[in-house]
C-alpha cells in the first residue's frame, strides 16, 4: 500500500516526530510511505528512515499543485496532522481520480481546546460547524488516545465507527541512540544537583506557571533544579515567577533543544504540567528511559500512560501543592526503574507500526470508502 503523510504546516514539535517515526515505522513494515512536506531541511528529517520517499512541494503548495503530486506518485491513503493541512488536503482530493482515501490524525482534543478559549459564544458555534463540515470530508480518523476519540465524536460529531484508537510510534530504536549523546549544560553532569525536567512550548496549554510553583515547594524540602526545554511566549513571565518565588537561580529555560531526550536521560524526575494534551510524547519518552515520571491527570494520554497513577504521580490539573508532594516523592524515592518503563511499552514503533497498518489496510482500493471498525 502507497501511503502518503502530509507536513506542509511544519513546525519542529512533537507532531513532526510522530509522523516521522509512524512513515519509518510502516516502511519497516512492508509498506511504501511517502512525506510530503514544505521544508526539506526540517527538523527530524534526517532521522527518517531511508526507504521512506521524502517529496518536497515547495513552501506553499497549491491544493492544485498537491493534488498533481498525489495523483503522480499514486497514493492510496493520504493522512493529514494538522488543521492547515486537513483542510489542504480536503481540497486537493477533489481534484484527484480515483480519489484516495483521506485520514485525518489527531494528536489534541480539538473541541476541548475550543470550549477552553472561552469567548464569544456564537464565534464559538461557527468554528465546530466549520470544524464538523470539514471532518465529513475525511472517510476515517487516527485519534492518538481514547480521550481524543471522545472528544472527536462529542465535539465534531464523528462516529465512532470511523475513529481508529492508535498509539503514537513515540519508542524507537534513536531514543536510546540520541540518550546517551553529551550533553553540555552543566546541571546535567555527574554528581550534580537532581534536575526536574519538564519539556515543550512555553505556552497556556502546558501550564508551567504550576510547575515553577510546584517546584519552588518541593524545594523548600529537596535541593533541586528545574529546567524547561522549549520555546514561547511565557518565557520571561516564567522567569520572573521563578524570580519572585526566590527560585531563580535553580530554574533555567535554555530554549528548544535538538536532543531533549539526552536531558531526559540525565533527568532525575520529568514532569508534565499540562491543562490539557493529545497523547504525551515527552512523557513517554521519559518513561522508556526509565526516568521517574509525574504528571497531571489532564485531558487526555496521562491516566492512560501511567496507569491510573500506578505507574507515577498523577495529580489534579493546577494543583501545585499535589504536584509539589508527587515531585518529592519521586526525588527522595523513585519507583523500580522496571515500573517506569512499563508504562512506555504500548508505544514502541514495532506495536504502533503493526496498529497503524492493521487500520490502513481497511482503505486498500478494494474496500474503498469502507464501514471502517474502529481500533482501540
Amino acid at each position: 500500500m502507497r501511503v502518503a503523510f502530509l507536513l506542509i504546516d511544519y513546525g519542529r514539535g512533537g507532531v513532526e516526530r510522530m509522523v516521522i517515526n509512524t512513515a519509518s515505522a510502516l516502511a519497516r513494515a512492508g509498506m511504501e510511505p511517502h512525506l510530503i512536506v514544505s521544508d526539506p531541511q526540517g527538523p527530524y528529517l534526517d532521522e527518517t528512515d531511508p526507504s521512506v520517499a521524502v517529496d518536497d512541494v515547495g513552501p506553499r503548495p497549491s491544493a492544485s499543485s498537491l493534488a498533481s503530486h498525489l495523483q503522480a506518485i499514486q497514493a492510496e491513503v493520504v493522512i493529514s496532522a494538522k488543521l492547515a493541512d486537513d483542510r489542504l488536503l480536503a481540497r486537493a482530493a477533489r481534484r484527484i481520480t480515483p480519489r484516495p482515501s483521506l485520514l485525518f490524525r489527531v494528536g489534541n482534543p480539538i473541541g476541548h481546546r475550543l470550549r477552553s478559549r472561552g469567548g464569544w459564544a456564537p464565534w464559538q458555534r461557527w468554528q465546530l460547524r466549520s470544524l464538523r463540515r470539514l471532518y465529513r470530508q475525511a472517510d476515517g480518523c487516527i485519534a492518538v488516545s481514547s480521550g481524543i476519540a471522545e472528544d472527536l465524536t462529542d465535539s465534531l460529531r464523528v462516529p465512532r465507527e470511523r475513529i481508529h484508537v492508535l498509539p503514537n510510534p513515540t519508542v524507537s530504536d534513536e531514543l536510546f541512540t540520541r540518550a546517551n549523546e553529551d550533553v553540555s549544560h552543566p546541571w546535567f553532569q555527574p554528581g550534580s544537583i537532581p534536575v526536574v525536567l519538564a519539556a515543550g512550548a512555553l505556552r497556556k496549554q502546558k501550564d508551567y506557571g504550576t510547575l515553577v510553583r510546584a517546584f519552588a515547594r518541593a524545594r523548600a524540602e529537596v535541593d533541586a533544579r528545574l529546567v524547561i526545554l522549549g520555546d514561547g511566549r511565557q518565557r520571561e513571565r516564567l522567569l520572573a515567577l521563578g524570580a519572585e518565588l526566590g527560585i531563580g537561580g535553580a530554574l533555567d529555560l535554555p530554549g528548544w533543544v535538538q536532543n531533549p531526550h539526552a536531558y531526559m536521560s540525565r533527568a532525575s524526575v520529568f514532569a508534565l504540567s499540562s491543562r490539557w494534551e493529545g497523547s504525551p510524547n515527552a512523557l513517554v519518552e521519559a518513561a522508556a528511559l526509565g526516568t521517574p515520571v509525574v504528571a497531571t491527570d489532564c485531558i487526555s494520554g496521562p491516566r492512560d500512560i501511567l496507569q491510573n497513577g500506578r505507574l507515577g504521580g498523577l495529580v489534579a490539573v493546577g494543583d501545585d501543592k499535589a504536584l509539589a508532594a508527587a515531585l518529592v516523592r519521586a526525588l527522595t524515592d523513585p519507583p523500580p526503574v522496571s515500573w517506569t518503563r512499563s508504562a512506555a511499552a504500548p508505544y514502541h514503533a514495532h506495536a504502533s507500526a503493526q496498529a497503524y497498518a492493521a487500520a490502513l489496510r481497511t482503505y486498500a482500493p478494494d474496500s474503498r470508502y469502507p464501514q471502517t471498525r474502529a481500533t482501540t
